[in-house]
């Protein structure tokens, strides 16, 4: 079964921490919950404590999703690597989630104020082969602690654009798969209906971010940072009027192609048999200035809106209002 969740950095955000430094972690999931949110990733606020997270969200009727782990695989070794993102695996694997979400940040220009848009890394042609073997690497990794990795492409990172994206699946090894995002593969210069065709079928959590073109524009235009176009409210919402990806075609073909969202089977749109339960997510993970625009707002919006584009794509077939 379809499950839906959010993101924290609606509320308050990682990157930039003067955008909803002063909502509470009690507001944030009290949202969500009223929202109707069926879980929620990892933010700056939740407890690091295994225990003590799965029993804060627990109060609040909430599951825990996944949670960004930032890799360094082009400065530190593997064996390094592995032994960084223990405690990671630790918490995701108490928490009962079923994928670890990645991304290399080692040269990373998503959270520099002073970087502009253009100034993001390139991986040189010949480093891809190393790159994803090494990625392979952990996700190998992370399969023997019983999770499955997913790579998040992302603005101001080496995996970027559709090029960039496309280089890296292409050298991606099998246990390696995919965070298909939207917005990112928007800003990116991509198609999010074309990518979501390429690589559904090595997808195993989406997160549905809408982007709003002028603002978009306006952030290329300008020379932008990340962190300045955030602000700048250049991330929203599934519904939202002013984004400009139709998420329609998105999901239509996340169901053609059996989104299972985390490794658990999803049945074929055209199969009939009988009904399963699944645990695949859909994340509502749009970042925005709280106080300019109200997270609880955006985020019952994205909820809502999405919630209806699953069902009219066949993609969330439970059936409930």
């Amino acid at each position: 079964m379809i499950r839906y969740g959010t993101n924290p950095i609606a509320w308050t955000n990682d990157d930039d921490h003067t955008l909803g430094d002063h909502i509470s972690l009690e507001t944030c999931l009290s949202d969500a919950a009223a929202i109707g949110f069926d879980g929620i990733e990892k933010g700056r606020k939740f407890p690091a404590d295994p225990e003590t997270l799965r029993s804060t969200l627990a109060a609040h009727g909430l599951d825990f999703v996944s949670g960004w782990h930032s890799l360094n695989l082009l400065t530190h070794s593997v064996e390094a690597e592995k032994a960084a993102i223990a405690p990671h695996l630790a918490l995701l694997k108490h928490c009962g989630c079923s994928v670890v979400i990645v991304c290399e940040t080692s040269n990373a220009i998503h959270g520099d104020p002073a970087a502009p848009l253009s100034a993001s890394p390139r991986l040189p042609a010949d480093a891809w082969p190393k790159f994803c073997a090494d990625v392979e690497a952990i996700a190998e990794h992370c399969a023997a602690e019983g999770l499955t990795l997913a790579y998040h492409h992302h603005t101001g990172t080496v995996v970027e654009t559709p090029d960039e994206v496309a280089a890296f699946m292409a050298n991606a090894g099998p246990k390696t798969r995919l965070l298909f995002d939207t917005g990112h593969y928007l800003v990116g210069g991509g198609d999010p209906t074309e990518g979501a065709a390429r690589y559904m079928d090595r997808t195993v959590h989406i997160h549905t971010k809408n982007v709003r073109p002028a603002v978009m524009a306006e952030a290329h235009e300008k020379g932008f940072s990340f962190l300045d176009a955030v602000r700048h409210g250049i991330f929203t919402v599934p519904g939202d009027p002013e984004g400009g990806i139709d998420f329609l075609p998105v999901l239509k073909t996340a169901a053609a192609h059996n989104y299972d969202g985390g490794g658990i089977d999803f049945l074929p749109v055209l199969k009939t048999a009988a009904a399963h339960n699944y645990d695949g997510w859909l994340v509502v993970e749009a970042e925005q200035d709280p106080d300019v625009r109200n997270p609880r707002k955006y985020q019952t919006l994205g909820h809502d809106t999405l919630r209806t584009l699953a069902r009219d794509a066949g993609l969330d077939r439970s059936g409930n209002a």
